[in-house]
């Protein structure tokens, strides 16, 4: 995986953070994992210009699981939704504490 952690984008890096996991419950829970403020700001600007309706499209890393998603704003910070499937691989319970390595979404890619 790779991504833009620069404005110039003349240097390609995935964005690595740790986060907390969220619970949201509508009509059927939903849970999140929070990016850092700082690593949103950072996200945010190198995704400038590949973002729709607030969402960044993004290939995201934790543990041994690989997924791609799209970024939710919320807050002045970005949420990583977390599917079912990627939650049961990993055993991920709300309230863990999480290590994600996470790349912006080629456009070329499917």
């Amino acid at each position: 995986m790779r991504g833009m952690a620069e404005a110039d984008y003349g240097s390609w890096m995935p964005f690595v953070f740790r986060g907390a996991v969220l619970e949201w419950r509508g009509p059927a829970p939903f849970h999140f994992l929070e990016v850092p403020v700082e690593t949103s700001d950072d996200i945010k600007e190198a995704a400038r210009g590949q973002e729709y309706w607030g969402q960044v499209a993004v290939d995201v890393r934790i543990g041994e699981t690989d997924f791609r998603t799209a970024l939710f704003p919320k807050d002045g910070r970005y949420l990583v939704p977390l599917k079912v499937a990627v939650r049961r691989a990993e055993g991920i319970e709300v309230g863990q504490q999480l290590t994600a390595t996470l790349d912006l979404a080629s456009r070329d890619r499917g």
